[in-house]
């Protein structure tokens, strides 16, 4: 099978990468940056418009709360940008918020963050895909009538990208993400120019429309409710912040120096972003609405369900460019193509994290391993898997998976700065230099704002979203929670029977008393006979043939030929009524044991070993089952008697033939310059580690 799989794996992702070339998949601050960075860069494409559709509940009238709910957004960003920053430089090796909780709040702690952050990445990809397939589906009529299987493609097209390595991604990221970036200055900036110097009179496509209020006269605790919920889904703005503190050790040195300049940039760049759109949104009066089809009134009639409502940042740049026109055209594709990279960042973050609790146990090992290409395959795999299940069952509606949204980051948010607070409070304990003292100080009262602030909204988000969806997001984590928990119980059970097994016991209460030894048989033929050629080699105590009487016709001719022969092998043999072969051999070997608990039984199978794919499935599947079944009975060591046939003494030739091929060019190219000779080592001498 592996030769099936093996050509079209190396034209999906690439050949396989050298463990030692790992250092050269290491990142720049200018690609780190639209891989770790492209969630809140892109988030700004819909986080307004989630603002204005929460208070579009009041009417349109409601709209002017919108510059108040913005700055408190910015200072929530600047203030969780500036609390980041002293994680990674307090903490680099990439744990992120996982290891800051863990470390100084406890290992309960850590391992509800990372469910928070495991459930927030799939999120992400859900979010982001379904949000950049709207924005392309208002273009392209095709894609919002197919966006459930839009999306799940574009997350399998994503996948592979990731497969093929975080460097070389990232290189195929940061083209759209700096002309998305770029076309939003531009819109900001000529938008501004029109409307403060020429004075133009900008309007979007829906200016004319009214928006039907569904509650109307809000005030008091009501209205500040509504306040609230628009404030929160307004922080999905901040999403994806935190990854760039779990992919510190995916940087180039000095990597803590380099993620907090990445970690500035993205904040700067993000809140200006967002005031500008909010700003030109207000100034071209966009209208939004939750339920577009029956809220939102052309001429006094509800638009109905053909209409298609766009985002804001698309009615923003109809406005400031002009419907249709080139700039407009570069912008909205450039937006969707983001959106669909944004979520990059969960594929970089996600398995990063998948690692480090694997390596503590926490999750499957094989997550913990990196893949041909030097990335983490089987977390991206995993992440695909779960975002795409998600996108199917919520059929890729950005407006009801936002509603998931920003829980799980905010439940990490709060943590991580409160294990910040006492990670300083232990540091500053025992520092005794002035101006250390001051810097700790310093950071400490950063991120104590930043855990009472974060942990504010926490409260609002869980109030304002509970409702609304949020209460999957909580499922989610205690699912993780409750699995990880029970996978470090076995892990750690695991390790404390291996454990004991290694104490210094007297050697006559570790060693058997004899062996019992039997060779499987169904006929007198190579395979059979090699078996019971090596089995003799091992001195056993007791040595027979054991075969199970399916066929008396056969079971008659075994025993003939057994004679006929002189094998000095004792033949047993069993009868199976039910023609089985596998409880028989079973019930026989425990009937052994029963006997004598001190004897091992040594199983030794006979195999065919074949040289095609197809061959594997009419050969050796007897020999499978029963091997599975044998592992699980105590004192019973099981042997396979491997007899190459024709057809594996081609497939190896082919094999060779194939390491030996010399790619086109190969020759004209020259030959391959040995390595120099480590110091100490004379020209010409191959090392021992080297052979």
């Amino acid at each position: 099978m592996s030769k099936l799989t093996d050509l079209p794996k190396r034209i999906l992702i690439g050949r396989a990468l050298r463990s030692d070339k790992l250092g050269e998949t290491l990142l720049p601050k200018r690609i780190a940056l639209p891989v770790f960075a492209s969630d809140p860069l892109s988030s700004v494409a819909y986080a307004p418009g989630q603002v204005m559709i929460v208070l579009s509940v009041a009417g349109a009238s409601a709209y002017h709360y919108s510059p108040w709910i913005t700055i408190a957004i910015v200072v929530l960003m600047f203030t969780v940008v500036a609390s980041y920053r002293q994680n990674v430089h307090a903490y680099p090796s990439g744990g992120g918020d996982y290891e800051v909780a863990t470390t100084n709040l406890g290992p309960k702690a850590g391992l509800t963050v990372a469910s928070a952050l495991l459930v927030d990445y799939v999120l992400t990809v859900a979010v982001s895909i379904s949000s950049g397939v709207e924005n392309l589906g208002s273009a392209v009529p095709f894609i919002v009538e197919n966006k459930t299987l839009c999306a799940v493609g574009i997350i399998l097209l994503l996948t592979l990208m990731n497969l093929r390595g975080v460097r070389e991604s990232g290189k195929l990221f940061a083209v759209p993400t700096y002309v998305f970036v770029g076309g939003v200055f531009v819109m900001i900036l000529w938008g501004a120019y029109r409307g403060l110097v020429l004075g133009d009179d900008m309007k979007a496509p829906t200016a004319g429309f009214e928006v039907h209020a569904e509650q109307t006269g809000l005030a008091g605790f009501a209205l500040i409710f509504l306040l609230l919920r628009a404030f929160s889904d307004g922080c999905a703005a901040l999403t994806g912040v935190e990854a760039i503190s779990n992919g510190v050790p995916a940087f180039r040195k000095p990597k803590s120096r380099n993620a907090a300049t990445t970690l500035a940039l993205m904040g700067g760049l993000a809140v200006t972003m967002f005031i500008g759109i909010i700003t030109l949104a207000l100034a071209t009066d966009v209208k939004m609405a939750e339920h577009p089809a029956h809220d939102l009134l052309r001429n006094g009639t509800p638009v109905g369900a053909d209409y298609t409502q766009n985002p804001v940042i698309s009615q923003v740049a109809a406005a400031v460019f002009g419907d249709g026109s080139f700039f407009f055209v570069v912008l909205a594709g450039a937006t969707a193509l983001v959106l669909f990279l944004a979520a990059n960042t969960a594929y970089n973050g996600f398995p990063l994290l998948g690692s480090i609790l694997a390596q503590d146990r926490y999750l499957p090992r094989q997550l913990h391993t990196r893949g041909d290409r030097l990335a983490f395959s089987n977390g991206i795999v995993l992440l695909a898997s779960a975002a795409a299940v998600l996108v199917y069952l919520y059929g890729a509606d950005s407006t009801r998976l936002i509603q998931l949204y920003i829980v799980g980051v905010f439940v990490s948010f709060t943590l991580s700065q409160t294990g910040m607070v006492r990670h300083w409070n232990r540091h500053l304990a025992t520092e005794r230099n002035p101006a250390t003292r001051r810097r700790m100080v310093r950071a400490r009262a950063i991120n104590t704002f930043g855990a009472f602030f974060t942990g504010l909204v926490l409260v609002v988000v869980l109030l304002t979203k509970f409702t609304h969806g949020a209460w999957v997001a909580l499922l989610g984590m205690v699912i993780f929670y409750v699995t990880m928990t029970a996978i470090r119980r076995h892990y750690d059970g695991v390790s404390e029977e291996l454990a004991a097994a290694t104490e210094q016991l007297d050697e006559e209460e570790v060693r058997p008393s004899r062996v019992h030894s039997l060779v499987l048989v169904s006929k007198v033929h190579k395979p059979t006979l090699r078996a019971l050629a090596y089995a003799k080699l091992m001195r056993s105590h007791r040595l027979e043939a054991l075969s199970i009487n399916v066929d008396p016709a056969e079971t008659k001719a075994l025993q003939e030929v057994w004679h006929e022969r002189g094998i000095d092998v004792p033949l047993k043999i069993l009868d199976s009524p039910y023609r089985e072969i596998t409880r028989p051999v079973i019930d026989y070997v425990k009937s052994l044991r029963r006997e004598s608990p001190r004897d091992v039984v040594s199983v030794f199978i006979p195999e065919y070993v074949v040289g095609h794919w197809y061959e594997h499935l009419l050969h050796n599947q007897s020999a499978l089952r029963l091997k599975g079944r044998l592992l699980f009975t105590p004192g019973v060591m099981v042997t396979s008697v491997p007899w190459q046939l024709d057809s594996s003494e081609l497939a190896r030739k082919r094999a060779r033939k194939r390491a030996e091929w010399n790619a086109p060019g190969a020759v004209r190219r020259g030959p391959v310059i040995p390595p120099k000779p480590e110091k100490g080592e004379k020209p010409g001498v191959t090392s021992q580690a080297g052979r």
